[in-house]
């Protein structure tokens, strides 16, 4: 139950040995009360007044006070640790995933990602309170009490000795097959969420293509899918709590008879035998509540490991290399670029050449590597090698500091923020002045949004609020770029791809004039850019296999040519 990696958290070994001095005063409490109690009734029993064992009950309100007093400090404590690590485990993983980028959620899917930040998260917090302190008192008020049981009867305390193994190893293969059924679930909760973000994200394309209730079956068989496992998970859950309810319950009344059977032959006193009955449950107790909240625990050990093997993703970070401003000037050699999407996978190679201010094309079919180069000149994935020269200066990766903040980025599909539309304007540009966010709204075409929106600028868009259309969005981006005139490199990764053709050609006209003196690298599947482009990198099955202006390349009759005429005059 318990994962390792849980003691290499901060203050878990602090919090572990709280817990330990706690649980072993509470032990001690317990078996405190237990006997305070007997002795207590055992006194009436015997026919004394009430008065006489008023100092029996009152060390039984005092123990009981300090039982419950380390019950309620253990859980506090644990409540504000779970809490604090949880959040740490947030930030490292938000940290994680957006210092390495869209390799992570390549690999491990979006819907997963973002369901592990938000749900996760607290499935991890829940298994740090619970688990801890369970374990614990598993490890350590069973012992203490059979020590105490011993004190009275030998023979009771070995035969509660003898069956706690049974109850353990009863209670290990239904957590076994628990552990089963929970990790199947917690896959198909992670299909379910991948497929249900994907299709949400696709599904103006699948309505456009009629196959929206098709995709809807299919998330429909998906969450049948999740819910037989979650069912499944729970008749396991339920099977092992009646089976260790009955075992334990069982071995209780077996305690009781050879009490019972021991006082009539008078082999044993009644106060004795009264604490071993009392105290029996309490031997008990622990496993009971253990095996409980280890089923409701198990979906917080698997996303916590999930996390942790993000969190342990190999990085394997550039050395950080002092690079130039870009510049008209400024020349660029790329060699032998590779990446390699799975062992068995494509692998992409690029190399080229780029030079000062200038618009660079590049074009292929889908599949063809332009989202993969975008990706590696951005830095967000790191390459498996890679010979780059820019001024002199020899790397091996684009996840250089000084070459990321020269870039402005453009997807295709460009966030936009849960806030106004001023605040996703100025949003990478924070100091910007409010002539500056005007003039930055004029030259991208967004007056008419402006007059349109019942604030103006002020208007919360996004998330919820405000819904725009692609093109409005692609234009909010262009005003992102704009205001930032410090960054001379900007990528470009099919911004127009979901846009209809007169979106894209009235968008266009707003374009061009922002890419005047900057290097701009356009990725796109529609040919008719290639016009706007000083040099055109043509893509084919990950590798560079044409380069060179439009004239040339149409002198040359070769890959572009025939790109031409498998796409089609786009």
């Amino acid at each position: 139950m318990l994962d390792k990696k849980i003691m290499e958290l901060p203050g878990a070994k602090g919090i572990m040995s709280l817990l330990t001095l706690l649980t072993l005063i509470q032990s001690v409490a317990i078996i405190g009360q237990t006997s305070t109690i007997s002795r207590a009734i055992v006194g009436l029993w015997n026919g004394h007044p009430l008065s006489a064992q008023i100092t029996w009950l009152v060390w039984f309100v005092v123990l009981y006070v300090l039982r419950h007093l380390c019950i309620y400090i253990k859980q506090q404590r644990l409540d504000k640790f779970a809490s604090k690590q949880s959040q740490e485990i947030r930030n490292q993983l938000l940290d994680k995933i957006f210092r390495v980028g869209p390799e992570i959620t390549q690999k491990e899917g979006t819907g997963n990602v973002t369901t592990m930040a938000l749900e996760g998260v607290d499935q991890v917090e829940d298994y740090l309170s619970l688990s801890l302190s369970k374990i614990v008192n598993m490890m350590i008020i069973p012992f203490v009490i059979l020590i105490g049981i011993a004190v009275y009867d030998w023979k009771s305390a070995a035969f509660l000795l003898l069956i706690l193994p049974v109850d353990v190893i009863f209670m290990i293969i239904l957590g076994y097959a628990a552990q089963a059924k929970a990790d199947k679930q917690y896959a198909s909760y992670q299909i379910l969420s991948n497929h249900f973000v994907d299709s949400l994200r696709g599904i103006d394309t699948l309505k456009f293509f009629g196959l929206s209730k098709k995709y809807g079956q299919s998330i429909f068989k998906t969450s049948e899918k999740f819910r037989i496992a979650t069912i499944d998970t729970l008749k396991i859950a339920i099977l092992s709590t009646f089976a260790l309810d009955f075992f334990t319950t069982l071995s209780i009344a077996v305690v009781a008879v050879f009490l019972g059977l021991h006082l009539i032959s008078g082999k044993i006193l009644l106060y004795p035998a009264l604490v071993i009955l009392t105290l029996s449950p309490e031997y008990f107790l622990p496993i009971r509540d253990f095996s409980n909240d280890y089923h409701a625990t198990l979906n917080g050990k698997n996303a916590f490991s999930a996390i942790n093997e993000i969190l342990d993703f190999d990085e394997d970070p550039p050395v950080e290399q002092t690079l130039p401003q870009w510049d008209e000037n400024s020349h660029l050699k790329v060699e032998q670029m590779s990446y390699a999407y799975n062992q068995a996978g494509q692998k992409n190679q690029f190399s080229f050449e780029i030079d000062g201010f200038q618009k660079v094309g590049v074009i292929g079919l889908s599949g063809s590597g332009k989202s993969t180069l975008i990706n590696l000149l951005s830095g967000f994935t790191q390459p498996k090698h890679a010979q780059i020269d820019f001024n002199g200066v020899k790397f091996d990766s684009f996840k250089q500091a000084d070459w990321q903040k020269q870039i402005i980025y453009i997807p295709q599909d460009p966030y936009i923020f849960h806030a106004s539309l001023h605040d996703n304007i100025v949003f990478y540009h924070q100091e910007a002045s409010d002539e500056q966010v005007t003039k930055a709204v004029k030259v991208v075409g967004l007056e008419q949004l402006v007059k349109d929106l019942p604030d103006g600028l002020d208007t919360l868009i996004g998330e919820g609020a405000r819904s725009l259309s692609g093109g409005q969005a692609q234009r909010i981006a262009l005003a992102r770029a704009f205001l930032d005139q410090s960054r001379k490199i900007i990528l470009f990764d099919e911004p127009t791809a979901h846009l209809d053709i007169e979106t894209e050609v009235e968008l266009k006209e707003r374009m061009l004039p922002l890419m005047e003196n900057h290097l701009v690298i356009f990725a796109t599947h529609r040919l008719h850019w290639m016009n706007e482009m000083d040099q055109i990198l043509v893509l084919d099955n990950g590798q560079v296999v044409e380069a060179g202006s439009l004239d040339e390349l149409q002198e040359k009759n070769g890959a572009l040519v025939q790109l031409r005429h498998a796409m089609g005059r786009i």
